[in-house]
């Protein structure tokens, strides 16, 4: 399968990065490096992580944050990745948001 990283998920990324970042200086480095290695493993086990809100939910290994995507013929749809430690409501309402842009 081939992993195909969208826009919003790509920000979401540049914004995690920066949020470590100011946290340490190279945190946001790391940050990236962990979570592109969680969404690299997709290409083997894509489909096997539970459905939440539509799509399936990978839970990064390192770092609070989870991958969401979709599966589409061979490609893998990364379209969201979202801190865990917001608010149910506000995952939820990002995540519908996201379904009607796509």
């Amino acid at each position: 399968m081939r992993v195909r990283i969208l826009g919003a998920a790509e920000l979401d990324l540049r914004d995690g990065c920066a949020f470590y970042e100011v946290q340490r200086e190279t945190l946001g480095d790391y940050f990236l490096d962990s979570l592109y290695a969680d969404i690299d493993s997709l290409a083997l086990y894509a489909g096997i992580h539970r459905s939440v809100y539509g799509s399936h939910r990978l839970l990064a290994r390192v770092f609070p944050y989870a991958v969401y995507y979709d599966i589409v013929d061979e490609d893998v749809l990364v379209w969201a990745v979202l801190d865990c430690r917001r608010s149910p409501r506000w995952t939820a309402g990002r995540l519908r948001a996201g379904r009607k842009r796509r």
